[in-house]
């Protein structure tokens, strides 16, 4: 006879750290779900974590993650062409209209690489912040959005949208999408 052992995760933490978890599938011999399977190993604010368990019969724990370990791995990458091409629209194949934003804001596919460099710093360190929200979650994996804010080229100010990630296990983030809306 098969019995379950089910495991209590106490969350003991600083007071003033944020809490941290890391989702793990556990699959036990059973089938899962591909989006169990996506989230498997990605860092989450407790607070701001996809709803757990994810679905009747999830395998899936919640376990601690110490703050230091998320600040350490907190990183991001993203692929230059979702800047050029993409959002200077250099090919004329997006006609998404977002090149004119950043053109009437001073910006050209000149600056691609710093803006690239830019969301990258501030995306690691808004997540590792917990100052993200959390967007889809499907077969693909967990989206959030992440605000950035940016100089005016074209006068004094800043202009701040949002971004669109992908978490990745061990603390990593992926861009997806470079403007996501104001």
């Amino acid at each position: 006879m098969y019995f379950k052992q089910w495991q209590t995760v106490l969350f003991v933490q600083k007071s003033d750290s944020p809490e941290w978890v890391r989702w793990v599938h556990q699959s036990e011999g059973y089938t899962h779900c591909d989006e169990c399977l996506m989230l498997d190993g990605c860092f989450f604010l407790r607070s701001k974590a996809p709803p757990w368990p994810h679905h009747p019969n999830c395998h899936c724990i919640l376990e601690p993650v110490d703050y230091a370990v998320v600040q350490k791995n907190a990183s991001t990458y993203s692929d230059y062409s979702k800047f050029d091409p993409y959002l200077f629209n250099t090919q004329n194949r997006h006609p998404h209209g977002k090149d004119k934003l950043f053109k009437q804001w001073g910006y050209t596919v000149e600056d691609a690489s710093w803006l690239q460099k830019e969301f990258e710093k501030q995306a690691a360190k808004k997540y590792s912040l917990g100052e993200y929200e959390l967007g889809v979650l499907n077969k693909y994996g967990q989206r959030i959005n992440i605000r950035i804010e940016i100089p005016r080229q074209d006068r004094a100010g800043d202009i701040s949208f949002i971004t669109g990630w992908t978490v990745c296990p061990g603390g990593k983030l992926k861009l997806n999408t470079p403007y996501g809306g104001r």
